[in-house]
């Protein structure tokens, strides 16, 4: 239980964090959030919990494909927000064209061999 709550604190951190830097440095911030630290931190978690090189290589396999989809929203939201749509409309269809690319993924990928 304790790891769960300290793996909840870290996570909340670099959140709070990346909000502070945003608010002054925003092209740093998004740098930052850019970074696969969530990815990283994953891996050393599951590799603590289940030392398997074969689970952990079809878990970083598995994450380099979903990072794929959720891609195009980075593109969509600014779009949108420069054509005078509000943030949370933004947010909303970027949110809904991932969720939509997420599962193409699952239902294609397979199809191509990826273990996904």
């Amino acid at each position: 239980m304790w790891g769960f709550v300290a793996k909840a604190l870290l996570a909340g951190v670099m959140i709070a964090a990346i909000a502070e830097i945003g608010r002054r440095l925003p092209t740093a911030a998004a740098l930052i959030a850019s970074l696969p630290l969530v990815s990283i931190l994953g891996m050393i978690f599951l590799w603590h919990t289940r030392p398997d090189a074969e689970n952990m290589a079809v878990h970083a396999q598995a994450t380099f494909w979903y990072v794929l989809p959720s891609l195009p929203m980075f593109l969509l939201i600014p779009m949108m927000l420069r054509n005078g749509y509000g943030f949370w409309w933004s947010l909303a269809a970027g949110c809904v064209v991932t969720i939509i690319l997420y599962f193409a993924m699952m239902q294609i990928g397979p199809r191509f061999g990826l273990r996904l």
